[in-house]
């Protein structure tokens, strides 16, 4: 029996379509890298027999990225990233080793089917996936067709049946597109990104962003915020004045009048008609008018409508926003949320997707009458040729979905039920008056039919008192006639759905990619979200976007990006060849990044205005090694130390606090070392700066502490202080935290994992000894008598943290707060895995994890 691999893009969604195509029949086991299951389940294709295994990737099998020393930011000058620098697609999450799960999951399988989102990105990942798996497939003969593509919208019996029972081709132009861009946004964005952050940190110390990132999607989002505050702060307001008017249509009624020339900008022409008005004591009707009008019912929603009213309406982020709408998706709920298309298809069953609504308890009563009396088809609107508008496909309630879940998919599907509600009608009625030789006017609203308002009352039309009837020559007395002052108001900041309308109008990102690059300003502290969702340029936003102006406009304006936009459409469209876009887009900016690195002293000029240079910022922490004086420590991100006189900057870690560390000082540099704390429950270690930065030892990198450095003496380094290897991570070792006590920890060098233990002890050292059992250092530990938790009120105690049953009573393991990357365990040196190599006996191996004393310290894990 031949076998069948089917790849989805996400795990929740093979299950999905596993569950409809086997109609339940399947098995399921988890795969090799613990993230993927595979559903099994037996039927027939292509007209015969065959074994089906269902399985999934996670988004994106492989990313782009430099190779080896084109990573490292001090050896390599940005300009070389344009076109000298050689990249490799890489594991996209290495932990996941998804290219081996699908490769012993592909193996000796006959055909695939594709089932990734049907987008660009999809089309992408298509590929990526068929590089892994073609290579280990079962050979077949020459001209059989063994690869197939499935194209849904949604996760439905119908639509999955139909996507099953039409298989196609992946589209290689589309994934060509998607290559095309992820190149140009690495070579870009990280060469001006290197040039700039590099530049402006080494001058500037009050920055407050750990990179001064620069994005050809990115730039462009960010000059639209700076634009609109730069209105606001050159407005300018303006005095102007209008005439208002009462009169009355009886004795407890009167109308408020409009003037018809609006208002005026000159105080004594808008005093000149009161004067020609006020003593009026009665205005005459001129005209009147009783028109039948429409509201039009909305047009069937997209992904950038879909996340303009997210934003305005429901208060969320677009990132969020689009997070939250494909889990719907992926669930069954609603319908491939990615979508420019706002017209159905004449053969989309738009009744069966209402019929799904008939029984919910909120619109039941509409639905039903709509499907008695008969849908109105809804509006023609644009074709995009991808998928379908954004539809309910199945009925939930609120307590089944909850939050901003329920709350996204509530107005998804009133919007939807709107889309085939009759149009809103009501009848405006207009009453001209004169009063003097002045026209004013008022107008009243009367809703006929309230049409799709019933479903989506926040559009309904205002209720207006109704006016009175009346025909031309009819009199009113007047009220009263007078002068308002008044003054023009800037605009506000922008919201993020208008941010978004002006990215979709000029082509910036994409449905799928507008939320990020959003995301991407306020992450990286270039604009602050108010309230109402308005987004505020901070300082360093404004400066830069102003710097880009004053050196090359073209940078920040959204004309060049969007050029390219539409060359990549032409890629996905086989109209234009993936290479020589490519080649000429790098060209054109790499000659922009010459004349941008040549012209940075205009955007420096600008920076100074606004922030602090690096010797006036920061307070005196620790003595520099090399001239004795003070250096200071900068807190804002990314937070460093700064010697003035040598002027040299040396960075630490981040996310945590800095302090000095008892005065002490680096054998090797001199340096006083500084200590860092994620909490008083996380982990701290001390580290000198010197070395942080210029590793001294051919076994480290860059950006490690005292409690990962190999020197054999030196009271602070991983030799004195090291214990054994981590219990949770492969290349960790545990270490004493010397300052804790007294409530003491050991942590791991690596990974953040860190054990509590023996509080109250007076004093805690690691021995020169090491376990007979496991190998890992002794631990030395004395209590105050009337403190003690050891047996028989003794006060010392020697032994081994982890087979010493005594101090296993003593240790609670817990994950620490900080999760910088710099704690997580990766492939670390094997000879720093136990106690050093000075200090360990002769011919003692290292010490190894002890793997039967570990559930000791496991039955404390949190």
């Amino acid at each position: 029996m031949k076998t069948v691999l089917m790849v989805a893009e996400k795990p929740s969604l093979a299950q999905s379509i596993a569950k409809i195509l086997s109609r339940g029949s399947m098995s399921s086991h988890k795969g090799l890298n613990g993230a993927c299951s595979v559903h099994e389940y037996t039927g027939a294709f292509a007209g015969q027999p065959v074994r089906f295994k269902m399985t999934s990737v996670c988004g994106h099998v492989m990313t782009l990225d430099f190779l080896g020393k084109y990573n490292k930011w001090d050896k390599v000058d940005p300009a070389e990233l344009f076109s000298q620098a050689p990249t490799e697609k890489k594991e996209a999450n290495p932990k996941l080793s998804m290219v081996k799960f699908l490769q012993v999951e592909g193996r000796g399988c006959d055909y695939i089917v594709l089932w990734l989102d049907c987008d660009k990105e999809g089309e992408n990942i298509c590929f990526e996936v068929l590089d892994a798996v073609l290579p280990v497939m079962n050979k077949t003969h020459s001209g059989e067709k063994t690869v197939f593509r499935a194209r849904f919208s949604s996760i439905t019996d119908t639509d999955i049946g139909n996507a099953m029972a039409h298989l196609g081709e992946p589209d290689h132009n589309e994934a060509l597109s998607v290559d095309a861009r992820q190149e140009l946004d690495l070579r870009i964005g990280c060469a001006f990104t290197r040039f700039q952050t590099k530049y402006f940190q080494g001058k500037y110390g009050d920055l407050d962003s750990s990179l001064i990132s620069f994005g050809p999607c990115q730039t462009p989002t960010l000059g639209f915020c700076v634009e609109r505050h730069d209105k606001i702060q050159s407005f300018k307001p303006e005095t102007y004045w209008v005439l208002q008017a009462k009169v009355n249509a009886d004795k407890d009624k009167s109308l408020l009048l409009d003037w018809d020339r609006v208002r005026v900008f000159d105080r004594e022409i808008a005093q000149m008609f009161l004067n020609m008005t006020k003593l009026e004591k009665e205005a005459q009707v001129e005209a009147t008018s009783r028109k039948e009008k429409a509201k039009q019912r909305p047009l069937a929603l997209n992904t950038v409508e879909m996340l303009r009213v997210a934003s305005s309406a429901l208060g969320m982020g677009p990132q969020h926003a689009m997070q939250t709408a494909e889990r719907l998706y992926t669930q069954g709920y609603i319908s491939y949320p990615r979508t420019e298309t706002t017209h159905y298809p004449e053969n989309f069953d738009l009744k069966g997707c209402l019929r799904q609504q008939a029984n919910h308890p909120y619109w039941a009563d509409t639905v039903k009458q709509l499907l008695t009396e008969g849908i109105n088809r809804p509006r023609k609107g644009h074709d995009a040729g991808d998928h379908p508008p954004i539809t309910p496909m199945r009925s939930a309630t609120e307590d089944e979905l909850g939050g901003d879940a329920w709350r996204l998919y509530e107005y998804i599907t009133r919007h939807f039920i709107a889309t085939v509600s009759p149009d809103c009608k009501y009848l405006q009625s207009t009453i001209s008056f004169r009063i003097g030789p002045e026209l004013f006017t008022c107008s009243g609203k009367t809703v006929i039919s309230p049409g799709f308002t019933e479903i989506m009352p926040w559009q309904s039309v205002p209720l207006e008192e109704s006016l009175p009837t009346c025909q031309r020559g009819d009199t009113f007395a007047v009220g009263e006639v007078k002068m308002l002052e008044k003054q023009t108001s800037p605009p506000d900041y922008l919201t993020e759905a208008e941010l978004i309308t002006l990215m979709e109008k000029h082509g910036i990102g994409t449905d799928a990619s507008i939320p990020v690059h959003i995301n991407n300003i306020c992450q990286r502290n270039y604009v602050t979200v108010e309230s109402g969702r308005r987004l505020k340029p901070t300082n360093l936003g404004i400066v830069l976007v102003h710097g880009y102006y004053k050196i090359d406009a073209e940078l920040v304006l959204p004309t060049i990006r969007s050029a390219v936009e539409k060359q990549l459409n032409l890629i996905a469209q086989g109209k234009a060849d993936y290479r020589q876009v490519l080649g000429h887009t790098l060209d054109v900016f790499k000659r922009k990044f010459h004349y941008f690195v040549d012209s940075i002293a205009g955007m420096d000029e600008l920076m100074e205005v606004s922030f602090s240079p690096l010797a006036a910022t920061g307070k005196p922490l620790s003595r520099c090694g090399k001239c004795h004086r003070f250096m200071k420590y900068i807190q804002a991100k990314p937070s460093r130390l700064h010697c003035s006189h040598c002027d040299e900057t040396y960075t630490l870690p981040q996310n945590g606090t800095i302090k000095l560390y008892k005065e002490l000082r680096c054998p090797l540099d001199d340096f006083e070392l500084v200590l860092w704390s994620s909490g008083s429950r996380g982990k701290s270690y001390p580290l000198c700066p010197y070395c942080y930065n210029h590793p001294p030892f051919r076994d480290m990198k860059k950006g490690m502490g005292c409690n990962e450095c190999t020197h054999p003496t030196c009271q602070h380094s991983l030799s004195m202080l090291g214990i054994g290897q981590c219990v949770e991570c492969e290349s960790g070792v545990l270490v004493l935290d010397p300052t804790s006590g007294p409530k003491w920890k050991v942590a791991c060098n690596k990974c953040n994992v860190v054990a509590h233990c023996f509080e109250n002890a007076h004093r805690v050292r690691v021995s020169a000894d090491t376990c007979h059992t496991c190998e890992a250092a002794l631990l030395d530990v004395d209590f105050n008598k009337a403190k003690s938790p050891l047996p028989g009120d003794e006060t010392q105690h020697t032994g081994c943290v982890f087979c010493d049953p005594v101090f296993q009573e003593l240790v609670e393991l817990k994950h620490a707060a900080s999760c910088h990357p710099m704690h997580r365990g990766g492939p670390g040196r094997r000879q720093g895995r136990g106690r050093a190599r000075g200090r360990r006996p002769p011919g003692k191996p290292n010490p190894r994890r002890p793997r039967d004393k570990m559930s000791a310290l496991a039955a404390y894990f949190v």
